[in-house]
């Protein structure tokens, strides 16, 4: 009953604050500035790449600059692969098999590479997120354009992470030195989670088109979250999470788009595509201000930064985005458990202690010679 108990009590425990709010702000700005050109330009649809390549900022929000540099440049390469593969998709119409087949690879190699540079936010998960949703939305401009907004907002993102330098120019020279090659039972351990996203992934995502779901990519993405936690406690920590702070950001969702007389939407008529980028920047900032302290109460404020700008770039009927929504996170963070539960590596052996009263190992020490 008590080992019941304490893990409930890790559930709903929040870690203590340890300025989140700056790590806040700057994935804020990051995400603001973009967003908010696009909508001085009319061109709310396009929120979406900058969106995501604005989460370059959540990477190594708490290292030296230089590590944060490094980090964020390689984070970067993984959003923007994310964004360009499912832009390339959208704009040739290749959807169901190919996107699950396709998001299920890349999530083993994007794990592999996650693991060998030691990014964190830790896995793939925001490069498959970036894939599923480019991929599910119309390309509404050249995929080059599309890709170019991602690319000019991530650049921006690991500007503001490096603005810091500036005013403390404090420079750790090994602190650049993070990355470690993949040998022995850490390459074992990295092949084995690489092989878990693959297979939860594409679980997910068959799962998801054999039901005919219209969202498939967000099982996918749901799977690939329990991944990421550092043991099967925490992991299993994080599929309940997402499950649960999903389904509380859904009530968000349905507060601002459904038509009612208090909706935001009905409260500013014809002007229902900057309310609702404004709301992602605001439901950002909340975002990053728990992701790290509790990840049920992130992933209340991200479920809404995700189906707001979805909602930008392809409006569509509200209640099907929520029900879809709701669905599909319940069976992705379920395979990714289940994954977690039935795929294990090789556990290290432990050495058996000696009895008390064997003899010591090892070669028995000369005596001395009798005089």
């Amino acid at each position: 009953m008590q080992y019941v108990k304490r893990h409930v009590r890790t559930l709903h425990r929040v870690a203590p604050v340890t300025n989140d709010h700056l790590a806040a702000l700057r994935v804020a700005i990051s995400v603001a500035a973009p967003s908010l050109l696009l909508l001085a330009a009319g061109r709310t649809d396009l929120i979406i790449y900058a969106v995501f390549g604005a989460l370059t900022g959540m990477y190594g929000r708490s290292e030296p600059h230089q590590l944060r540099l490094r980090h964020q440049g390689q984070a970067a390469l993984v959003l923007l692969s994310g964004i360009g593969v499912g832009v390339t998709l959208s704009v040739n119409h290749i959807h169901s098999w190919w996107l699950v087949a396709i998001e299920s690879l890349l999530a083993g190699l994007g794990s592999l590479y996650s693991d060998r540079v030691n990014l964190k936010p830790n896995g793939p998960f925001f490069g498959i997120l970036a894939l599923g949703a480019c991929a599910s939305v119309p390309t509404a401009v050249p995929w080059h354009i599309a890709l170019l907004i991602g690319a000019v907002s991530s650049a921006f993102s690991i500007l503001i992470g490096f603005g810091g330098w500036v005013r403390s120019r404090a420079w750790n020279r090994g602190a650049a030195r993070d990355a470690k090659p993949l040998r022995g039972p850490r390459r074992q351990r990295a092949v084995v989670h690489g092989a878990r996203y693959v297979l939860a992934v594409a679980a997910a995502g068959t799962i998801g088109v054999l039901s005919g779901s219209g969202h498939p990519h967000w099982a996918m993405a749901a799977a690939a979250v329990p991944l990421a936690g550092a043991d099967t406690p925490s992991g299993i920590y994080r599929g309940i999470h997402r499950v649960v702070g999903t389904c509380l950001g859904l009530v968000i969702v349905a507060v601002v788009l459904f038509p009612w007389p208090g909706s935001p939407l009905t409260l500013f008529p014809g002007r229902e595509a900057a309310v609702l980028a404004v709301l992602v920047i605001i439901f950002q900032f909340a975002t990053e201000l728990f992701m790290t302290r509790h990840y049920g109460l992130a992933m209340v404020a991200f479920t809404p930064v995700i189906l707001l700008m979805t909602q930008l770039a392809a409006p569509a009927d509200p209640a099907v985005l929520v029900i879809e929504r709701a669905v599909e996170t319940v069976v992705g963070s379920s395979i990714g458990v289940l994954v977690i539960l039935l795929v294990r590596g090789r556990r290290r052996p432990v050495p058996r202690p000696a009895p008390r009263n064997s003899p010591p190992q090892g070669p028995t020490p000369e005596l001395p010679a009798q005089r």
